[in-house]
């Protein structure tokens, strides 16, 4: 599919160490080797949906139907965009930037993992700072929120990292138990705004693909 096909396609984010931009399906091959190199401790899942405990042989067409779906549920009104994140060349992991009535709420949400092996240098950071910057900057988002298991202490230090306040907590079903979960929200003037610009290609498809005005002023 060229990207002229699927405007998403020709984004394109980037930061000092990474490269963020929707997966393709050439893509999907490492993408799937990426989460089967190990993202966490297979006792406890820090997913909501405990999509890594499937058997080996089923998770190359689950991640691929996950795609594939995102990708054919994009709408104005609806919308995940699933960033891959390359560094150094390598697919690491994915970070998800989802919006549900976005011209009326101006809300998105964030969803991300991370292969175990480049874990704990601040990607996680500095990935999470990449999308909510273009939310906020180029999709004229005013909130941005998150979530994570109480227990998931490196979760939560990313959002405080990058500036996310506690919005309460609630008790849900979380990789297939009862948990407690804190509730995290973000806004523009919260959001500790990194040293480095974030690098924008191909926002002008995207806007007038998803019916937003391509330029949205930037108040840093």
């Amino acid at each position: 599919m060229e990207a002229t096909t699927w405007p998403l396609f020709d984004l394109r984010l980037t930061t000092p160490r990474l490269v963020l931009r929707p997966i393709t399906d050439v893509d999907i091959p490492a993408f799937v080797a990426a989460a089967q190199s190990g993202i966490h401790d297979p006792a406890r899942s820090p997913f909501s949906f405990p999509w890594t405990a499937v058997p080996d042989a089923e998770l190359p067409a689950n991640m691929a139907v996950h795609v594939w779906r995102t990708r054919a549920q994009t709408t104005a009104a609806q919308r995940t965009l699933p960033f891959g994140v390359w560094h150094e060349g390598e697919l690491v992991g994915m970070q998800d930037l989802v919006a549900v009535e976005f011209a009326t709420l101006r809300t998105v949400s964030t969803g991300s993992w991370l292969r175990q092996s480049v874990q704990g240098r601040g990607i996680g950071t500095e990935m999470r700072t990449a999308v909510v910057l273009y939310a906020f900057d180029h999709l004229g988002a005013e909130i941005a929120e998150s979530e994570a298991a109480s227990w998931n202490l490196a979760s939560l230090g990313v959002s405080r990292g990058v500036g996310y306040l506690p919005n309460g907590t609630t008790r849900k079903s979380w990789g297939g138990s009862a948990q407690d979960v804190q509730l995290l929200r973000l806004d523009p003037d919260r959001l500790r705004r990194p040293a480095w610009t974030l690098g924008v290609e191909g926002h002008d498809g995207v806007a007038s693909f998803l019916g937003l005005d391509a330029a949205v002023p930037v108040d840093s």
